[in-house]
């Protein structure tokens, strides 16, 4: 028996249960979507994240300290760079500029009749703020009490904010500070691209006069004012030579080695660098989320074996004759393995557009840009063809095995 027969033989079969097939076909088509729509999203959300950080940090170096045993995204933590070790950072070779990054303590911001609970403004230089994240209105001006928000500060109160807003600042301490908006932003130059995930209402502030965090430099012998975070802008082409000579000047000249904890290690991150632990995470959790989708492709892959299995009981009569006019074991295996094949490649073939789809749409849903997966999809569709043949094969041997003077008695 060649090829084609076989094949016209497992259609006719298919054909001739439609329900039964259409039903096993859709436990494939499941399991391949799932996969599919799992891995796609991953790859639109990778591709956003990675094109937002690409944009915003090209020449930036994160200065920060973090716990010497922290895992995953490092996190900033106490004050430590002093106003001495933004100077000796702004000397050095291949940086055009250094952005310090401090944190203002503020219980609460008020607008109008409407309070709003807040923990902390960041405070930071004019130069934080480019024209093009600016919305509206201009940039603070250090030394006076102005502040710019964000889109969604701006929105969170019932009368949107705007240039030339008025708020009021209140503390711990219950002292109340007024301050005027000079604009909306949609973000600043400078903060850890991590910071980027959480789009929560943010207001920002300059650093004279609002950032009052001081320590003792130990290199100058006065008190300054001290930043848990700075930003080095370097020149693109020497990123590489600047962050060595940034980690050597932490490591051996810096106050920040000296205020720092044991426990604490001060580091300097390029946007690259983040781009790659984040690149990792999201890659982790694509294939985990995606592992349960090919939990659904072992069901329909069950499901194909069941369904062989009843047709090969239901067709022992017609394996008889097949046998009886000459067909051979390997022959009659054949027919069984293609039909479940065939299962399994009408699965992959519905399976990958719906997949994409229902990714496309919940790309749109979480407004992040669609971008495809090739590699998890070919995956899809070579995993869903060798479910459809492994489950075939043991009904396929079952079949091979089948006595035909018993199988013609049959009824």
């Amino acid at each position: 028996m060649d090829g084609r027969e076989a094949l016209r033989i497992a259609i006719r079969s298919v054909r001739g249960h439609k329900l039964r097939s259409t039903l096993t076909v859709v436990g494939i088509v499941i399991g391949i979507a799932s996969v599919v729509t799992f891995a796609t999203f991953g790859a639109s959300v990778q591709a956003e994240i990675v094109g937002d950080i690409g944009d915003s940090s090209a020449g930036n170096i994160y200065v920060f300290g973090t716990p010497a045993d922290d895992e995953g995204f490092d996190r900033v933590i106490q004050p430590v760079f002093t106003a001495g070790d933004i100077e000796n950072l702004t000397g050095i070779d291949g940086v055009s500029n250094v952005i310090p990054r401090g944190v203002v303590q503020v219980s609460s911001i008020r607008a109008g009749n409407q309070t709003l609970a807040r923990q902390q403004m960041t405070a930071a230089t004019p130069s934080s703020i480019t024209p093009d994240s600016v919305v509206s209105g201009t940039a603070f001006t250090s030394g006076e009490q102005e502040v710019v928000v964000n889109e969604r500060m701006a929105r969170a109160f019932r009368e949107n904010l705007t240039a030339g807003s008025t708020l009021t600042l209140v503390s711990a301490d219950g002292s109340e500070r007024p301050v005027t908006v000079t604009g909306i932003i949609n973000g600043t130059r400078g903060a850890l691209p991590i910071s980027n995930f959480a789009r929560q209402p943010r207001i920002y502030g300059p650093i004279d006069p609002f950032h009052e965090s001081v320590v003792e430099s130990p290199s100058a012998g006065v008190r300054q004012r001290a930043y848990p975070q700075v930003t080095v802008i370097a020149e693109p082409r020497r990123i590489a030579e600047t962050k060595t000579a940034i980690e050597t000047y932490l490591t051996t000249e810096s106050d920040a080695r000296e205020l720092s904890g044991v426990d604490t290690e001060l580091v300097a991150r390029s946007g690259s660098d983040f781009v790659e632990e984040i690149s990792d995470v999201i890659d982790q959790i694509t294939r985990f989320v995606t592992g349960i989708g090919v939990i659904s492709l072992v069901v329909g892959a069950i499901g194909i074996a069941n369904v062989m299995l009843v047709s090969v009981t239901e067709r022992t009569r017609e394996i008889g004759i097949m046998k009886a006019v000459g067909a051979r074991n390997r022959d009659v295996m054949g027919v069984f393995v293609i039909e479940a094949a065939l299962l399994g490649t009408l699965g992959s073939i519905l399976g990958v557009p719906l997949g994409i789809l229902v990714g496309y749409g919940a790309a749109g849903y979480a407004d992040v840009t669609f971008a495809l997966a090739p590699e998890w999809i070919v995956l899809a569709v070579v995993v869903g063809l060798l479910v459809g043949v492994l489950a075939g094969l043991y009904p396929a041997w079952r079949a091979a095995r089948v006595d035909p003077i018993d199988a013609l008695r049959h009824e």
